[in-house]
């Protein structure tokens, strides 16, 4: 099958990688001309037959608007538009909306794989209607892991992105929550090989993950982290996630308390952390420590 894929990053180049080996023709745009197969957007769609399939897999926001108006006025009624990105899912059924006035149809899909998607294959979340998805299966097939697992129809346009944040927000507690450990292992008087407590625990445990896995494999690399700073940004997803979880009263404790330990990470000095050992002090009179002890 054909497919045009624009943005060849990290993720769009190792997909077009994935799917040509899966012998699919795969024609892609990139502002890097050194990775791209096509001059320009509309250079991309002509290299194309219809009814066409283009994928989108540039960076959320203004980048991926532009692009979608950009192929509106570029495809063809019958034509598909794949947004692959990490786009709010609020932002889908706009796209679609605005595509389907020209007759474009359009699924919202979520991608998880990271660099390691071209050697495993990459998780699928995808909303949209059916008739579009059934169409593009050769190409989902191709991405995605083999067997059973790995691939969902989540439901209708939006599906695919709100799945995908929901995925990311569970991804930040799970993090959290092997972070957490590892300090707490590290601090500990008793444990003299925390590398070797997370290798130990890769089988046999009901703690044993992927993200587990890539832990232990960082600690290989470097057993203290000490060449990583405690610095830890967020893509959006997280904030999402939790916003959602207010709008539908759902509560996701766990969720939030990542989210609100990333932003503390981002804090050399703490103002949160300076009002509580005020207040202590101005309480029970415990000690403070002065701006320069802690330098």
């Amino acid at each position: 099958m054909q497919l045009g894929i624009i943005g060849l990053g990290k993720m769009g180049g190792n997909m077009r990688t994935r799917l040509r080996a899966a012998g699919h023709e795969v024609v892609g745009f990139d502002t890097d001309t050194s990775l791209s197969d096509a001059e320009d957007l509309t250079d991309l769609v002509s290299q194309l037959a219809a009814p066409r399939a283009v994928w989108v897999m540039v960076p959320a926001g203004e980048p991926t608007r532009q692009t979608i108006q950009a192929l509106a006025s570029l495809l063809s009624e019958g034509d598909i538009v794949i947004d692959g990105g990490n786009s709010r899912f609020t932002d889908d059924q706009v796209h679609a909306d605005l595509l389907a006035e020209s007759g474009i149809g359009y699924l919202d899909v979520g991608v998880s794989g990271g660099v390691w998607g071209p050697e495993n294959g990459y998780a699928l979340m995808v909303g949209g209607d059916k008739e579009h998805v059934d169409r593009l299966m050769p190409i989902f097939d191709g991405l995605k892991p083999p067997g059973e697992f790995g691939f969902v129809h989540a439901g209708r346009v939006g599906a695919g992105h709100y799945a995908k944040m929901v995925h990311n927000g569970i991804e930040y507690g799970l993090m959290q929550a092997y972070a957490e450990g590892y300090e707490l292992l590290a601090a500990s008087e008793y444990v003299d090989d925390v590398p070797a407590v997370f290798k130990s625990w890769r089988e046999g445990t009901v703690v044993r993950s992927w993200l587990l896995d890539l832990l232990d494999r960082a600690l290989d690399e470097d057993p203290e982290l000490a060449e990583i700073a405690g610095y830890a940004t967020d893509s959006g997803e997280g904030r999402w996630t939790v916003e959602e979880s207010i709008r539908l009263a759902v509560p996701t404790p766990a969720i939030a308390a990542s989210l609100y330990a990333r932003f503390a990470s981002r804090q050399d000095d703490s103002p949160t952390m300076k009002a509580v050992a005020a207040l202590r002090q101005q309480f029970g009179g415990h000690a403070v420590k002065a701006k320069n002890e802690t330098e």
